[in-house]
Parts: C-alpha cells; sequence; structure tokens
C-alpha cells in the first residue's frame, strides 16, 4: 500500500508542477500581450514581473516535478497562483460570461493551491 502511494505521489507531483512548467513556457510565447494586460492592470514593470514569475513558473514547476525542495517550490507557487488570481482573474471588475470566466479561474486557482498544500503535507 505505502509503495502504491509513493507511486501515485510522485504522478502527481510529476503533473502538477509538468503543469506549471508548460504554462510557463506558453507564456514566453505570450509575453507581448500578458505584459500589456499587466500594464493595464496597473503592475509594476510588468515586463520585468512577468519575466520573474516565467523564471518561477518552470523553476518551481520542475522542482516540484522531481520532488527537489518540493515543499519550498509548492509555497512559492502558491504565492504565484495569489498574485496572478489578483492580476488575471479581477471577476470583480467584470459582468456576465466574461465574469463567470474569471471566477472559474479562482476556482481553479484555489484547488491548485489546495494540491500544493498537499505536496507540502506530504514532504513533511
Amino acid at each position: 500500500m505505502e509503495n502504491d502511494f509513493s507511486v501515485l505521489a510522485l504522478m502527481g507531483r510529476f503533473f502538477l508542477g509538468g503543469a506549471f512548467v508548460f504554462a510557463g513556457l506558453r507564456n514566453i510565447a505570450n509575453a507581448k500581450l500578458l505584459t500589456g494586460m499587466m500594464t493595464a492592470r496597473g503592475v509594476p514593470q510588468a515586463g520585468l514581473v512577468l519575466w520573474a514569475g516565467i523564471v518561477l513558473q518552470i523553476l518551481a514547476g520542475l522542482m516540484v516535478a522531481i520532488g527537489f525542495q518540493a515543499a519550498y517550490a509548492a509555497a512559492a507557487l502558491i504565492a504565484f497562483l495569489v498574485a496572478g488570481t489578483l492580476m488575471f482573474h479581477n471577476f470583480w471588475d467584470h459582468q456576465g460570461p466574461d465574469r463567470a470566466s474569471r471566477i472559474n479561474g479562482v476556482v481553479s486557482n484555489v484547488a491548485l493551491a489546495g494540491s500544493f498544500l498537499l505536496v507540502i503535507a506530504s514532504s513533511q
């Protein structure tokens, strides 16, 4: 039973961390669009903040995926999710389908944060 948990935990970390690596790489391709969105939201030095976030996504995602200092990486990605939620999922500024879409983004980020809390708990 314990070996089954280890395999499942490894797979879970790989999928969860890998999703952030993929998202970081995808954000490189969308850097111009994302920088414009962040500037419009009033983020100071949006380009620098974006690239710091991309590096965080990729490095911390890899760390979670391979289990290297996974608790610290998971905590960093929780902070990333909070910041990203405030920047990109501002449902309070929208109405109708756009509001619903942004609320779904918030709910997804809360679920991801919960997953990272499980990574932290299983790392101790």
